[in-house]
This record gives C-alpha cells, sequence and structure tokens, in this order.
C-alpha cells in the first residue's frame, strides 16, 4: 500500500480542509513543532482505511476524531496497491445528543487515467471510481482486500505508532509467539479443526441417509429390470395390433355414418313439411288495412279545415294592432296625471329651501360679525396684559428706592418715590384676557355650526332644484308621447277587442293540435295494419324457404289465404311419400350398427389377451390406451432402470463418505494438539530471524547478525570476534537498527506467511528521535537513508529533530494556529 494523497476537514486539530500530496515523495519526513499535529497525518492515513488509530484505544476512541466544537469530520485517502489505484472515504457527525458515529464510508477502484484533480472540487463520495463498499461493514471486508492486511499487521507493517517500536524486539517469548499467532493468522488451524470434526459429523449423517435410501431401493434388481422389459415388449405388440384393426373399425363406422345421415335427412325432411301450417286470422287483415286507411283520410279532412280556421284569426288579430303598445300608451297616459298632481309640490319644497338658506346665510353673518369683534377684544387684552407686566416690574423696582437715591432705569437721582398701588395690575390683566378668551372661543364655535348648518340648506336646495328640473323635464316627454293618443277610453276599447281575438286564436290552436293529433293516431293504425299484413306475408315467404329445395308451388301474392292453402295441400302430399322412404332408412342404419358392434369387439378381445382393461371410448380411445399401457410399462422399465443406477451411485457414495469421514476424524485428531502451532511458530520465527539478520547487516555495514534461541533475541558482533549479545544490551541507535530489520522482515514475511497477499509499498515510522544522542541519531539517519536508497518502497518518518530532516529531501511542515493546523510541503 501507498499513499498518493490524504484529505482531511474537522478531524482532530485539522479543523479546516488540509489535503497532503504523497505523489512523488518516495523518502519523507513529517516535521514540526510538539503537537502541532505530524503524527495526526498517520492516524489520517489509518482511520481513512480501518475507521480507528492506534494510540485512541480502540473504536470507542472515535469522538477523538472530531475537532473541537466541530459536528463533522472528512478523511479520504487516495493511494495505491498491487498496481491498483483506491479512493478510502470516512465521515463522523456528532448527533443531538452529542453522539459521535461514523455516517458514512466508502472504498471506490479508480479507473485508469482518472484525473487526481477532480478531487480539488470537494469531498464527496459520489463520480470517483467503481464502489468496492458503500458503509461501514462492508469497508472492513473490502479493504483488506485492497491492502492485503487486516488493522494489527498494518499497524506493525506499514505505520508503526510512536513508542510502539521496539515492542516486538523486547517483548517476552509469550508476548512475542501471541503477537504472531494474530499477524499469521494462525487461529484459522483451530477452525480447521473444528470444520474437519463438523465435516466427519456431516459425513457420518450422509451415511445414515444414504444406508436408508438403499434400503428402499432393494426391489430395484436385473431380474425386475428384464421382467419389466418383458412386459414393454408386450404392450408394444398390443399397441401394433390395434393400430392394424382400427382402420377396418373406423371404415364401418364411415358406413354406418352415412347411412345415418340418410336417415336423419329424410327425418329433417318430414319434420319441416309438419311445420307447414296455416297461421289464424290470415283472412281478416286485408279488410283491417282498408278501415285504417279509410279513417286516416278523414282525419287529414279535419286537420287542414282547422288549420284554415286559426290562420282566419290569426289575420283579423294582425290586422288589429299591438296589444303592447297599447298598454304602454295607457302607462303614459298615467304617468302624465301623476306628473301634473306632482309637479306644484316640487315646486313648494323649492320655495321652502329659499327661504331657509337665506336666513342661514344671514345668521352666519352675525356670528362672524360677533367672532371678529371677539378677537379684537382679546388682541385688546393682551395689549393691556404686556402694559400690566411693565408697571408691575415697575412697582418691583419702586419698593427699593428711597429718595435721593440713583435710579437703575434712567440713571438719575429720585427726588420724590411715588406711592405703592394696591394688588397686581398683571393679575387683573390676566382676568381680563381670560375672560376675553372664553368670549372669543364661544363667538368662534357659534359661527362655525351656523356657518355648517348654512353649507347643508344651500346643498339641500340645489338638490331639490335638481329634482324639480327632472320632473318637469320628465313631464314634458310623457306630454309629447300622448299627443296624438284618441283617448283613454278609445284606447281601451281597443285592447279588449284584441283580447277577444286572442282568446279566439287559443281555441282555434287547439282544436288543430286535437285534429292533428286524431290524425297521427289514425296514420300509426295503418302502418299497424300494414305492418301486420307485411309481417303475415314474411311469415308466409320464412315458411315456404324453409321447403323451397323441395319444389313447391307458386303462390298467389293479391291473397294470403288462397296461398297458404296451397302450400299446406302440397306439403301433405310430400310428407306422406317421405314417410314411406324413412322405414327403409332406418333398417339400413341398425345393420351397419351391428357391423360396428362386432369390430369392436374383436379388437377389445386383444386388451384382454394382453391383460390390460379394454376402453370404452371411441376409436382414437383404442390406440390412445394401447400407446397409454405401452407408454407406462416403459416408464415402469426405465424408473427400474433408473433406480438400480441410483442404487450403484449411493453404493459408491457410501465409500466415498466413508473415506472422507475417516480422513476428517483423523485430520481433526492431529490438529486438536498444539503441537502442529507451535512447529508452525517456530518456522515462521525462523524464516523472521533470518530475514532481518540479512537486513541489519545491510544496515550495519555487515557488523551485526540476528539470531534467535529459546525465544529470546540475540545480536552478534562480527567486528567484535562474532560476540553474542542480549538486544537489551544495545545502544539507542543499535536497538533502533535492530528494530527496524526485525519490523521490515516482519513486513516482508508476512506478505508469505499470512492469509492475505499484502502488498507492502511503505513505511511510516513515528518514533521520537529526540531522546537520541549526535551519534546515534546520524547512525539512525543513515540507516534510514540506505533503506530509502533501496528504492523497494516509500520511507516515511515523524520527527520534530531538525538535524535528521534536514538530512531528508521531501518535508512536509505541520502548523498550528489557534484555529486550525496545516501542512507546507518543502524541499523537493
Amino acid at each position: 500500500m501507498r499513499p498518493l494523497r490524504l484529505d482531511m476537514a474537522g478531524f482532530t486539530v485539522f479543523r479546516d480542509e488540509t489535503s497532503v500530496d504523497f505523489t512523488d515523495a518516495d523518502y519523507f519526513a513529517l516535521v514540526g513543532p510538539t503537537g502541532s499535529g505530524k503524527s495526526t497525518v498517520l492516524d489520517g492515513i489509518c482511520f481513512a482505511l480501518y475507521g480507528t488509530v492506534p494510540r485512541w484505544g480502540g473504536a470507542r476512541g472515535i469522538v477523538n476524531a472530531l475537532a473541537p466544537s466541530a459536528t463533522e469530520a472528512r478523511v479520504r485517502l487516495v493511494f495505491e496497491s498491487a498496481g491498483d489505484r483506491y479512493v478510502a472515504t470516512r465521515v463522523v457527525r456528532r448527533d443531538g445528543r452529542g453522539n459521535v458515529k461514523t455516517s458514512g464510508a466508502g472504498l471506490q477502484l479508480m479507473p485508469a487515467g482518472f484525473d487526481v484533480s477532480r478531487l480539488d472540487t470537494g469531498m464527496s463520495l459520489d463520480d470517483l471510481g467503481e464502489v468496492l463498499a458503500g458503509t461501514p461493514a462492508e469497508m472492513d471486508r473490502a479493504v483488506i482486500d485492497a491492502v492485503g492486511l487486516p488493522y494489527e499487521q498494518f499497524t506493525s507493517c506499514v505505520v508503526l505508532p510512536q513508542g510502539q517500536f521496539a515492542d516486538f524486539l523486547h517483548a517476552k517469548p509469550a508476548t512475542r509467539q501471541q503477537i504472531l499467532v494474530n499477524l499469521l493468522g494462525l487461529h484459522v488451524y483451530e477452525e480447521v479443526q473444528q470444520r474437519a470434526a463438523g465435516r466427519a459429523t456431516t459425513a457420518e449423517a450422509k451415511l445414515g441417509t444414504i444406508e436408508q435410501l438403499l434400503e428402499g431401493l432393494a426391489d430395484a434388481d436385473d431380474e425386475a429390470v428384464t421382467a419389466a422389459e418383458a412386459e414393454l415388449t408386450r404392450m408394444r405388440e398390443l399397441t401394433a395390433a390395434v393400430e392394424a384393426a382400427v382402420p377396418g373399425l373406423r371404415e364401418i363406422r364411415q358406413r354406418e355414418a352415412t347411412a345415418a345421415q340418410g336417415r336423419d335427412a329424410l327425418r329433417a325432411e318430414v319434420a319441416t313439411l309438419t311445420r307447414v301450417r296455416t297461421p289464424d286470422g290470415s283472412a281478416r287483415l286485408l279488410a283491417a288495412v282498408a278501415d285504417a286507411r279509410e279513417t286516416a283520410t278523414a282525419a287529414a279532412d279535419a286537420v287542414r279545415g282547422a288549420e284554415e280556421r286559426e290562420e282566419k284569426i290569426r289575420g283579423e288579430l294582425t290586422a288589429a294592432g299591438d296589444p303592447g303598445s297599447l298598454k304602454l300608451l295607457l302607462d303614459r297616459h298615467a304617468e302624465l296625471d301623476r306628473l301634473t298632481g306632482q309637479a306644484e309640490w316640487f315646486a313648494g319644497e323649492v320655495q321652502v329651501a329659499e327661504v331657509e338658506s337665506k336666513d342661514a346665510a344671514a345668521a352666519v353673518e352675525l356670528a362672524h360679525s360677533a367672532h371678529v369683534g371677539a378677537t379684537q377684544l382679546l388682541e385688546q387684552a393682551r395689549a393691556d396684559y404686556t402694559e400690566a407686566q411693565k408697571l408691575d416690574r415697575a412697582v418691583a423696582l419702586r419698593a427699593h428706592l428711597r429718595a435721593g437715591d440713583h435710579c437703575p432705569v434712567c440713571e438719575q437721582s429720585v427726588a420724590d418715590v411715588p406711592s405703592m398701588p394696591e394688588g397686581s395690575a398683571v393679575q387683573a390683566a390676566e382676568a381680563t384676557g381670560k375672560a376675553a378668551r372664553a368670549a372669543s372661543e364661544v363667538a368662534e364655535a357659534a359661527w362655525k355650526q351656523r356657518d355648517a348648518v348654512a353649507r347643508k340648506l344651500e346643498s339641500n336646495l340645489e338638490r331639490k332644484r335638481a329634482q324639480l328640473e327632472h320632473h318637469m323635464a320628465r313631464l314634458a316627454e310623457v306630454r309629447t308621447v300622448v299627443a296624438d293618443s284618441p283617448g283613454v277610453a278609445a284606447v281601451e276599447q281597443r285592447l279588449a277587442e284584441l283580447t277577444r281575438l286572442q282568446k279566439r286564436l287559443e281555441e282555434a290552436g287547439v282544436q288543430v293540435r286535437t285534429t292533428r293529433e286524431a290524425q297521427r293516431k289514425a296514420q300509426r293504425a295503418v302502418a299497424a295494419a300494414e305492418e301486420e299484413q307485411r309481417s303475415a306475408w314474411r311469415a308466409f315467404d320464412t315458411t315456404r324457404d324453409a321447403v323451397a329445395r323441395y319444389g313447391p308451388p307458386p303462390a298467389d301474392r293479391d291473397d294470403l289465404a288462397r296461398a297458404w292453402a296451397t302450400l299446406v295441400e302440397w306439403a301433405a302430399a310430400e310428407r306422406a311419400e317421405r314417410t314411406q322412404s324413412l322405414t327403409a332408412a332406418e333398417e339400413a342404419v341398425a345393420s351397419a350398427h351391428d357391423a360396428v358392434q362386432a369390430s369392436f369387439d374383436a379388437i377389445a378381445a386383444l386388451f384382454v389377451e394382453a391383460g390390460v382393461p379394454a376402453p370404452r371410448g371411441d376409436d382414437s380411445d383404442l390406440i390412445r390406451s394401447a400407446a397409454v399401457a405401452a407408454e407406462r410399462a416403459g416408464a415402469g422399465w426405465q424408473r427400474l432402470v433408473d433406480r438400480r443406477e441410483q442404487a450403484r451411485e449411493l453404493t459408491e457414495q457410501r465409500a466415498g463418505l466413508a473415506r472422507e469421514s475417516r480422513v476428517a476424524k483423523s485430520l481433526a485428531g492431529h490438529l486438536r494438539a498444539n503441537n502442529f502451532e507451535r512447529w508452525l511458530l517456530e518456522e515462521a520465527l525462523d524464516l523472521l530471524v533470518d530475514g532481518a539478520s540479512g537486513i541489519l547487516r545491510d544496515l550495519t555495514g555487515g557488523q551485526y547478525d540476528l539470531m534467535h534461541e529459546k525465544g529470546d533475541f540475540w545480536v552478534v558482533d562480527h567486528f567484535d570476534a562474532d560476540l553474542r549479545r542480549g538486544v537489551r544490551t544495545l545502544s539507542g541507535g543499535e536497538t533502533f537498527q535492530a528494530s527496524l530489520a526485525l519490523a521490515l522482515a516482519l513486513s516482508e514475511q508476512l506478505a508469505g506467511m499470512s492469509a492475505t497477499a499484502a502488498s507492502l509499498e511503505s513505511i511510516m515510522l513515528d518514533e521520537g528521535f529526540g531522546t537520541l544522542d549526535a551519534a546515534t541519531l546520524d547512525v539512525v539517519a543513515a540507516t534510514l537513508e540506505n533503506l530509502a536508497a533501496r528504492g523497494d518502497r516509500m520511507v516515511g518518518v515523524v520527527t520534530h529533530v531538525q538535524a535528521l530532516a534536514e538530512r531528508i529531501p521531501v518535508r512536509f511542515e505541520v502548523h498550528k494556529d489557534a484555529r486550525t493546523a496545516y501542512v507546507e510541503r518543502v524541499g523537493l
């Protein structure tokens, strides 16, 4: 697995959207101050793939994924594995109750040539390629298939968390053994043992079932098959004999059918001739039609007379005039009388309104004059009040003066001080002013009230003048209308005459409708009589057509009764002749039937001889019954053959299941002990140490080899006479080299020993290099450079040691401010 791009938003310290591009970073470092978020970049890779991070302490630590006060976190990783490119996305949200859960997860296989710049448009799960997983549960299996490693192996082989780098090197033998069991998936052998035991049990159960089936197939032996084959031969011979005899039976049946057809034809002709009878009432139809036609003619004459009388009265009514115009003229005479009586009243109303309007105008003038006088008195009171204020101020100065004092107003000596007046001039002026103001307000209110009354009376006068003018105009119009009228009495007499004519016209109309209804009734009677006569002739024609093929005599179309008599007499003679021929035809049919029965009995004897019940149906049933018997015999024979073959197959299966049961029981017994698992662990540890020793020689320039004995790790120092030393005696730099060699060997060997084929294309170390001295740090740096120089995988380290970071060509500097952390790439 090789990461290409990591996008984070709202994830721990990365509150804002942050992208890290690893595309061409074969050897890189994540640098920055402590707590800036360097390790969080590696956490993002683990979280996008597996949904958890080693330092969170399990799945419940998912609450740590959210940045402080954030409600959503999104992480997306684009990576390559075994030549394919994938994108993994996870979304975490906090609900209204404060619970943090994974709300979205997906893994997609990106198409070849996918433009990675499209990822800059957002962190959606859509349109990135073929969907391999769409839920957190589906992600677990899909990520293992894509990366080739479960979470525990990934954090031991690809991303090595801080503080756990040398755990495997220094672990106790029992702990290291359990780690290898988990990493190599050796628990699978326990599952194999359980499945083997289950297979043995299943095989035993199947053996019991097969024994029962074989007991049910005991009758399917060779002797039974031979007997069934003989039965099949007899049924086939019966079928051939029946098929040969049935054509003769069919020929005899055809002769019987021909005789029966002749007999039935004679019976049908006799029955048809018997139905030729004269219907009742044929003689009266001609007279009924004549009577109906005579009645219809009389009704038509009555209609013409009534229509002529109606048309004459209508002409008289038209000449007498229009009743609507006469009624309108009478209405105008009545309106003239009414308008003439109202004209004097309207004139009087106008005169009264004129007087009231003039009086109101005079009252307004008087009220206005009173208001003007009151206003003048109010202005005089205001002037007096101002003068009183001056006097009171002078009196106030006078109270402090003495004869001979210097006057502050005129700046002269006062020879004599006048006496002080009683009371205040301002108070007197105020009383006068209040009385003047009240009088002015009363006068103003009276003026406004009388002015409103005057305006209302003036409006009333204008309205009444308009009514009088309208009334007089309508009176002139009505007088013009009745100017040429002959008078009310003459108009009323003409209107009465029109009413009498209208009544006579209505009576004539009733008579017309009555005679027309009588005419329609007479016409319907004619039509009914004629239809009855036509129906009688149709009945005659139908009866004659039924016997037309026998050559009846011609009919008299003018006399229905004579036509019926002629046809009935001819039918009686023809019926007597055919009755004699019918007797001979019935004797021929009986003789043919006896021959058919004899032929059928001969074929039935064939079924009896073959031991098959003879059918009671028609000729086709004979052949069908023989064929069915042969088919059943063939099915019985085939069923016995199949059952015999099934018994043979079950016998073979029984032998195979017995072998499978023995093998499964043996395998389960072997795997039930721990020897096999212990042997596998020893082999795995040998391979692991051998691979780590080769890597350690490369990293140390041939100085050290790694070995194990009784579960403990040792190093052999070739520069010190092949001295063997315990791994806990190594210096910091030597421990780092040994741990790195072991981690690399572990990651490489897992690809061959694990149940999953991992693609180990990168390794990322999150280790505290700050505790190393300068010399050890130089050894570590050289070791990492040698590892990167091999070119077989991406190498990444997390460090805040500036001396180590400067030796790495590509650096991702991680900074953090009060809001968020961000990543900046420097170097090549």
